[in-house]
């Protein structure tokens, strides 16, 4: 079974001022901006992403419970996606999200002995 690490979630305060950051500083460009929640930025290869993530707001207040604890690690697999997860619980593997279908595509959330969450997802 293989997994390939794609994209980590970084917790930032101002996501357009991050990725201006990332593009200046690291020769990074913007893959995607969504006008909601979050922007991603990767090297010119597109191979690996930065998800940045904008949390809170004011200094001191607590970000949205749906960033606390997210690792926003992302694997994906070349593996059909539900044989890998079959295979992940059969390793009795803890699913925090089991395989879901959503309106952009298969996901599911696993945990590390730590409690760590990963993301699973299919290759493109």
């Amino acid at each position: 079974m293989g997994f390939r690490a794609v994209s980590v979630a970084v917790a930032v305060t101002d996501r357009k001022k991050a990725a201006a950051w990332y593009v200046r500083t690291l020769g990074f460009r913007v893959l995607e901006d969504d006008p909601e929640h979050w922007t991603t930025v990767g090297d010119r290869s597109g191979r690996f992403r930065i998800h940045l993530c904008e949390v809170g707001g004011r200094p001191g207040q607590r970000p949205p419970r749906s960033e606390v604890g997210n690792t926003g690690i992302l694997l994906v697999t070349d593996e059909p996606f539900l044989r890998a997860c079959a295979r992940l619980r059969r390793r009795r593997v803890r699913f925090s999200m089991p395989p879901k279908e959503l309106p952009w595509g298969w996901v599911a959330k696993f945990l590390d002995p730590d409690g760590n969450e990963f993301w699973l997802q299919p290759a493109s």
